[in-house]
C-alpha cells in the first residue's frame, strides 16, 4: 500500500504470467520406460513400413514428382470431374501409373494428374502432357480448352535426384548446426540429447508418411525443417530451466530436479504447442490437397516434437549422468551463470 492524497491506495502489481497448471508434480522420469516403449513402437513401425516401401518401389517413402522426376498436369474442367472416369481414361490410353487427385477445392473443377518419370524421357518432356490431353479428349470429347485449361510441371529424373540429395543435406546440416550451437551454449551432452530428440521426431514423422502412403515433396521437406527447429526450441526451454535450477539447487537429486524443471515449463509448453497445433490442424483440415502433405508433417511433428522434449531429451541427460556415476566419473551438469548487476 502507498499513501497518496490523504488516502491509502493499493500498489500496482505487474502482470502475472498465464499458467494452466499450478503446483503440478508429475514424475516424468518415473515413466521413462513407457516413453521408451512408445517411441520404439512408432519408430520400428515407421522403419518397417519404409523397408517394405523400399522393396516395392526402390524408395523408402512415397516421393512426389519433385524428387522422383516426372510430369504433373493440372487440368481444369468445365464441369465437375469424376476421378474414377479420369483414371479409366488414362488406363485406356495406356497410362497405367498415373495418380489422379482433386486439386485445390472441388468447386474449382481442377484435377492434378501425375506421371512417374519412366513414362517419359528427358529428351521429350512434353510427352506426358500430350498423353494426358489425348486420353481425356478421347474419353470426354473436349471437356476443356487444351490451350488454357492445362498447366504442366515437368521435373527430369536428374533434377529429381539432385533435389533429393539437397533435401537430405539440408536436414543433416540443420541438425549439425544445432548440435554445435548447443555444444557451445550448454555442453556437448545437451547438444547430443537435443539432436537425438530431433532425429527421433524426424524418423517418426517420415515413418508416418510411409505408413499412410502420402508423398513427400519439397514443401514437406520445408515442414520437416520447420519442425526440427520447433522441437529444438522446446528442448532448449526445458534445458534452460534445468540449468537455472542446477544453480539454485545443487544438492537436489538430478532426477527430481529434471522432473521439477519439466513441470515448471509445462504451462508454457502446452500453451505454445497447443495453439500452434490448432493452427496447423486447421490448415490440414481446410487447406485442401495442395497443402495436405505440408500440414500433415507439421501436425505429426508438433505432437512428437513436444513429446520428445519431455520424454526423450531430458531423460537422456539423467541417463548420461547416471552412466558417468557408474564409471566413477561423476561430474555435475553445467549450471546457469548468475546474472550480473
Amino acid at each position: 500500500m502507498r499513501l497518496g492524497a490523504g488516502a491509502l491506495q493499493p500498489e500496482k502489481k505487474g502482470r502475472e504470467p498465464v499458467e494452466l497448471f499450478h503446483g503440478v508434480n508429475v514424475d516424468w522420469l518415473g515413466k521413462k520406460w513407457y516413453f521408451l516403449a512408445f517411441s520404439m513402437i512408432f519408430s520400428v513401425a515407421g522403419i518397417v513400413s519404409m523397408s517394405m516401401h523400399w522393396a516395392h518401389t526402390g524408395y523408402p517413402v512415397p516421393l512426389g514428382v519433385d524428387f522422383r522426376g516426372g510430369t504433373e498436369v493440372q487440368v481444369k474442367f468445365a464441369q465437375t470431374p469424376d476421378v474414377g472416369q479420369i483414371r479409366a481414361a488414362t488406363v485406356a490410353a495406356g497410362i497405367k501409373d498415373a495418380t489422379v487427385v482433386i486439386y485445390d477445392v472441388p468447386s474449382a473443377n481442377e484435377v492434378l494428374i501425375s506421371l512417374p518419370e519412366r513414362t517419359l524421357s528427358e529428351n521429350s518432356l512434353d510427352t506426358g502432357r500430350q498423353q494426358i490431353v489425348s486420353a481425356l479428349q478421347a474419353h470426354y470429347g473436349n471437356p476443356f480448352d487444351a490451350a488454357t485449361g492445362v498447366k504442366v510441371d515437368v521435373v527430369g529424373p536428374t533434377v529429381g535426384r539432385q533435389l533429393e540429395r539437397q533435401a537430405g543435406l539440408a536436414t543433416l546440416y540443420s541438425m549439425l548446426g544445432m548440435l554445435i550451437y548447443l555444444w557451445f551454449r550448454f555442453q556437448l551432452i545437451y547438444g547430443v540429447a537435443a539432436v537425438v530428440a530431433c532425429f527421433h521426431d524426424t524418423l517418426i514423422t517420415v515413418g508416418a508418411f510411409a505408413l499412410t502412403g502420402q508423398e513427400i515433396s519439397l514443401t514437406v521437406i520445408a515442414a520437416i525443417l520447420t519442425l526440427v527447429g520447433y522441437s529444438m526450441n522446446d528442448t532448449i526451454v526445458v534445458f534452460d530451466r534445468i540449468r537455472e535450477n542446477l544453480r539454485l539447487s545443487r544438492r537436489e537429486p538430478l532426477p527430481d530436479l529434471v522432473n521439477r524443471s519439466i513441470n515448471q515449463t509445462l504451462s508454457r509448453t502446452v500453451l505454445t504447442s497447443g495453439l500452434t497445433f490448432l493452427t496447423v490442424l486447421s490448415l490440414y483440415i481446410f487447406g485442401g490437397p495442395v497443402l495436405k502433405g505440408f500440414s500433415f508433417a507439421l501436425v505429426v511433428g508438433i505432437l512428437i516434437g513436444t513429446y520428445s522434449s519431455i520424454a526423450v531429451a531430458a531423460p537422456m541427460l539423467v541417463a548420461w549422468q547416471e552412466w558417468r556415476g557408474e564409471q566413477g566419473k561423476a561430474a555435475a551438469l553445467p549450471a546457469a551463470k548468475r546474472a550480473k548487476g
